[in-house]
């Protein structure tokens, strides 16, 4: 633990920022709300260009956040070879692998030995600039949770993590139906969501992975809308609950890449002006540490409020 600082509690909700390294402006963001103490974790995109120089920037702020992999088979190009998946190099749109997932279309062998193989490549990229294991799995659109795709990412972690001494949590996307009513808040993508992702957390437990026990974060995207969709995203807490957002500064690359622009600097702001959150949790380690210990270093929610 740096001698700067107090420790840290080990409980409160666990705020993560996606999308780490798409674009500079997202990048920056990050950093500065990492340095403000203002998040949990960021996910980082290793598929991005701007992966290996943004790979620097962020492992200097270990200490303030956990760091990890936000897997991507949905935008932009591969980190390798996928001729049935991008036969043209191009990642296939969330709503087409999904379509594939739901009808069977990625059950195929040759299917699931090319998303296993690019899962990998993904976790390589990153242990190769960070130095360490990740401390977290997400994916990009939740991809990491569909049928299928799920079995290609456990069997992965399985490979490369069964004998390590801490394993990475993986996101469980889904919540209750209880608590995403309670929300208010993008009701029937949240459910869907849910319902898409049943079994995951089950699964990932089973081989021995922690994940998180409640998931919020799910919007419209509506600028306006920033500061209740963060007071929403806090309402009826799980026992041990992440919320995902989204801040960013808006450039001309995001604006290529992604439809939502101005509510990440929405977000970006809100965060800053500290309002949100009211308790999270961050890591307590070096910005050098090894990878999170999940089984004490992040205990829950239960100083929040009811978790029920």
């Amino acid at each position: 633990m740096p001698a700067d600082r107090e420790p840290r509690p080990t409980s409160g909700i666990l705020l993560c920022a996606d999308d780490y390294a798409l674009t500079n402006g997202i990048s920056r963001s990050i950093i500065e709300l990492a340095e403000a103490d203002r998040l949990s974790a960021t996910s980082a995109m290793t598929t991005s260009p701007h992966w290996p120089s943004h790979a620097t920037w962020v492992a200097r702020v270990r200490n303030h956040i956990a760091v990890g992999v936000h897997l991507n088979l949905t935008l932009g190009r591969p980190l390798g070879p996928m001729p049935i998946l991008a036969p043209e190099g191009r990642l296939p749109s969330i709503g087409d692998i999904t379509a594939m997932a739901i009808r069977g279309g990625l059950d195929r062998p040759e299917v699931r030995t090319e998303i296993g193989a690019e899962i990998e490549r993904q976790l390589i990229a990153f242990e190769a600039e960070i130095g360490l294991p990740p401390d977290h799995v997400d994916g990009h659109q939740h991809v990491h949770a569909l049928p299928v795709v799920r079995d290609c990412l456990l069997m992965i972690l399985l490979r490369r993590y069964r004998d390590k001494p801490v394993r990475p949590l993986i996101r469980d996307p889904a919540d209750t139906f209880a608590r995403i009513f309670a929300r208010r808040r993008a009701v029937p993508k949240a459910m869907a969501l849910a319902w898409l992702s049943r079994g995951f957390a089950a699964a990932m437990r089973g081989d021995g992975f922690p994940v998180n026990e409640g998931f919020s974060g799910m919007t419209g995207f509506a600028p306006g809308q920033t500061a209740g969709d963060f007071e929403a995203a806090v309402t009826r807490p799980g026992p041990r609950h992440m919320v995902m957002c989204h801040p960013g500064y808006v450039d001309d690359e995001l604006g290529r890449l992604d439809p939502v622009t101005d509510r990440r600097r929405a977000e970006h702001d809100a965060l800053m002006d500290a309002r949100f959150p009211a308790v999270i949790w961050q890591p307590d380690r070096s910005a050098a540490g090894f990878a999170i210990d999940w089984s004490t270093a992040w205990t829950g929610t239960s100083p929040i409020g009811e978790s029920a």
